[in-house]
């Protein structure tokens, strides 16, 4: 049976064959806290969970910097499917957040401690995906909407024919959306862990990052919906008869 050190020593210190020279598993697992300094056992999981939604958050920007390249060119193909493994990225985000529920409010806050004055709205790849969204709809805008001579309103609704600018446009809302759920289930966790009615590390109340969870990217996209709906209901009357009397009349 072997001791808690010699298992340690497994972990930090394994063997290094071709796959793991590629990897760098050398340098990638050195760079959490040495176990014998952890200060609890979550701190280990705190760390690669963030460590891990840095890499996808660098994958995803570098991503869009393609996309953006594709929008410019309309080369809607390319648009599609580099968007659709950004979704699955973001998706991979959200999900992974959960793992860190396992953890307890004492638990946590004994890592929090850990954290100096550091905050998850300081992270590099949040910083950098909160910006990039600017240039995607730039893009999009001069190829698909200028560069055709659309609306979104002709896109959704006045020329509607699922082509290509409509295609484009609900790629760049399911983005959109996504990063609102991702935002928003990072707004739950924290209410778990340390609850809302909290301050941050920077002494802002937490529960201002439920605007942030509101946040939209591309108003244009979704405010269409509700322009649609509204003439739409003005149309054929906001109020109908019910149904259920019209069947027993």
């Amino acid at each position: 049976m072997k001791t808690k050190r010699e298992y340690y020593d497994l972990i930090e210190q394994p063997q290094m064959l071709d796959y793991g020279v590629y990897l760098n598993c050398d340098r990638l697992l050195t760079c959490q806290k040495p176990l014998d300094d952890l200060c609890n056992a979550d701190e280990l999981q705190f760390q690669i969970v963030h460590q891990v939604e840095e890499l996808w958050m660098k994958l995803i920007c570098y991503t869009l910097v393609d996309v953006i390249g594709y929008l410019n060119e309309a080369n809607t193909h390319r648009v599609v499917t580099l968007m659709g493994r950004v979704h699955r990225l973001m998706r991979l985000m959200t999900e992974q957040l959960d793992v860190l529920e396992t953890m307890s409010p004492k638990e946590y806050q004994e890592i929090r401690l850990q954290l100096g004055n550091g905050s998850g709205q300081e992270s590099p790849g949040f910083k950098l995906l909160l910006r990039m969204p600017y240039d995607l709809w730039d893009a999009f805008k001069a190829s698909y909407l200028d560069g055709k001579g659309l609306s979104v309103k002709d896109v959704y609704d006045g020329k509607y024919d699922h082509g290509d600018s409509y295609v484009a446009a609900e790629a760049l809302v399911e983005f959109d959306e996504l990063f609102q759920k991702f935002r928003a289930n990072h707004v739950y966790l924290i209410q778990r862990s340390i609850g809302l009615g909290s301050k941050s590390l920077k002494g802002r109340p937490v529960d201002m990052l439920q605007a942030g969870a509101r946040h939209r990217f591309f108003p244009e996209l979704w405010d269409i919906r509700a322009e649609m709906t509204d003439a739409w209901g003005a149309s054929y009357g906001v109020v109908r008869d019910a149904i259920h009397e019209k069947s027993s009349a």
